[in-house]
């Protein structure tokens, strides 16, 4: 049994040398398609890198937190363990702040310097030579080269599906912190309905969002390929929705956990870091809402 004075030291493991072979596949798989696509070629091979690498990542998160939870469970961990668990989840939460925050950085370019340089303003405006024609303006529904990426024939509108993905996230990190007294307070019965009621609010905004997309897709011609907008306006709701389901999978986890007795009002990290993630891709969301849809 660890104290608070011992440290607790893991055997050699696997799991890190899959996660890098999954992880590598799966960002090839994810960067042909996005190449492939762009020159209309075949994808086929790209999505099967890709879930090939999203089944091995898959396999080795199942394993590797097994082992973790495994070793919490027999008591192994102590005090300076659960503080560097924190720190972890810290560090890895600011860096997938700083992972959003480039591609903010990105819209934020385009849209308040390159895109009014092609038309013509600032000390850069020589630029609007390139397209003379060019009328600089946000959304980008007239782009410069319009043969090579079609301009989209509209915008996805903020106050209808948007507002209401809006709505479900926010009350779905009410619910999670309803969960987490609940669960410092040990009332499981109340954890298991308030963390039931985050994932069922999670899914919705997953299946709106699919929604969305297939609008976006067969009736506006809002595409990847539609132009600097298309392509920030999938890249940010994309990541962003893949950072979803994977706050709806650890919440799902947790909730399996609940269920089996684990975590108790002193002990918890596990609850309480999942519950930091969802935090976080609400607080993205939010962002997301004001700076591409609504502004």
């Amino acid at each position: 049994m660890a104290t608070t004075q011992s440290y607790y030291v893991p055997a050699q493991s696997k799991w890190p040398i899959i996660a890098t072979v999954g992880l590598g596949a799966t960002l090839a798989g994810v960067a042909s398609i996005l190449v492939e696509g762009s020159q209309g070629e075949s994808t086929t091979g790209a999505w099967v890198t890709f879930f090939i690498g999203a089944m091995i990542m898959a396999y080795m998160l199942f394993g590797w937190f097994g082992s973790v939870i495994r070793e919490s469970r027999s008591g192994l961990y102590s005090q300076q363990m659960d503080r560097s668990f924190r720190w972890g989840m810290s560090w890895f939460i600011f860096s997938e702040v700083m992972f959003f925050a480039a591609f903010f950085g990105a819209l934020f370019y385009a849209r308040n310097f390159a895109v009014p340089w092609l038309g013509g303003a600032g000390d850069r405006g020589s630029s609007h030579i390139l397209w003379e024609n060019f009328q600089a303006t946000w959304p980008l529904l007239n782009n410069p080269d319009p043969d090579t990426f079609p301009a989209p024939e509209g915008i996805i509108e903020p106050w209808h599906l948007p507002l209401v993905n809006t709505i479900l996230l926010v009350s779905s990190s009410v619910t999670v912190t309803i969960a987490h007294h609940a669960l410092k307070n040990d009332h499981r019965t109340k954890i298991k309905l308030w963390l039931a009621a985050t994932i069922v609010l999670a899914l919705g905004f997953v299946f709106l969002q699919a929604d969305e997309y297939i609008y976006a897709y067969t009736e506006l011609n809002l595409t990847l390929r539609s132009g600097i907008y298309g392509s920030t306006f999938f890249i940010l709701t994309g990541f962003h929705g893949a950072h979803v389901i994977l706050g709806t999978l650890m919440l799902s986890i947790m909730l399996i956990r609940i269920h089996k007795g684990h975590f108790d009002p002193e002990k918890h990290f596990g609850f309480e870091a999942a519950s930091w993630y969802w935090h976080f891709v609400d607080v993205v969301w939010l962002g997301l809402f004001v700076f591409v849809y609504v502004l």
